[in-house]
């Protein structure tokens, strides 16, 4: 066929090369059959004037993603990396708790490493009052959070400034987002807040499994010392 009558057949029919790729597509041995016709064929190269072969334009199609495949692998392998050594942390951490017996070196030591581990500016653990029988919290901290008492897993994302100074005293005017781990300690809720200056350091998507097991270790370590708060004010 002509290159004037493909022309032709284009004009007069829009779907014409739609119907020629599809055909490509079901049968991708076209060109390894019909090499007169993969010769005769060629393809503009994107990033200048020159020709190339429709062969090698695939080659580097495909090395394209080859390279954006690889970049993609070695993300999820540094992720994996990183995840492991927290883990590791985790459990040197947990070490620390089940020895700590004094209210005040319990606070030390979360403080620190979570200001460690996250980059964070603030720290703060508070356990809420008990609500009251017909289901209102009378502690303006207890009607803030009241949505949050009863969850099991951690929240991330951004902390407006009311909610903020509540939780870190003076250094919440700086604070822009947070993750708040529940604590469920006997007979009370509380909540392990980390905050931090950054709006993107702790976003609703980021993973959490490493928080949520910390709250619920912290939650058994309360049953044993008792603690009301623990914060920078």
């Amino acid at each position: 066929m002509s290159s004037q009558s493909a022309e032709h057949m284009t004009s007069k029919d829009p779907d014409f090369e739609k119907r020629v790729a599809d055909y490509l597509l079901r049968y991708p041995d076209f060109f390894a059959r019909n090499a007169d016709v993969l010769a005769a064929i060629q393809a503009p190269h994107l990033a200048g004037d020159g020709t190339v072969s429709l062969i090698e334009r695939q080659i580097r199609l495909l090395r394209k993603q080859l390279e954006s495949e690889r970049g993609r692998l070695a993300h999820l392998i540094a992720r994996a990396h990183e995840y492991e050594a927290l883990s590791a942390r985790l459990h040197g951490l947990v070490l620390q708790l089940i020895s700590v017996q004094d209210p005040a070196h319990l606070c030390t030591l979360l403080r620190e490493a979570m200001l460690r581990e996250f980059h964070a500016e603030a720290v703060a653990l508070k356990l809420f009052p008990l609500v009251v029988a017909d289901g209102v919290g009378t502690d303006p901290l207890t009607l803030a959070f009241q949505e949050f008492i009863d969850k099991e897993r951690t929240l991330c994302g951004p902390l407006d400034e009311a909610k903020a100074v509540m939780l870190f005293g003076e250094m919440g005017a700086t604070v822009k987002a947070a993750a708040l781990v529940p604590v469920h300690a006997e007979g009370e809720s509380g909540v392990l807040a980390i905050g931090s200056a950054d709006p993107e350091r702790f976003h609703p998507d980021m993973g959490t499994e490493f928080l949520d097991r910390l709250g619920e270790i912290l939650s058994h370590k309360l049953r044993t010392i008792p603690l009301e708060r623990c914060s920078h004010d």
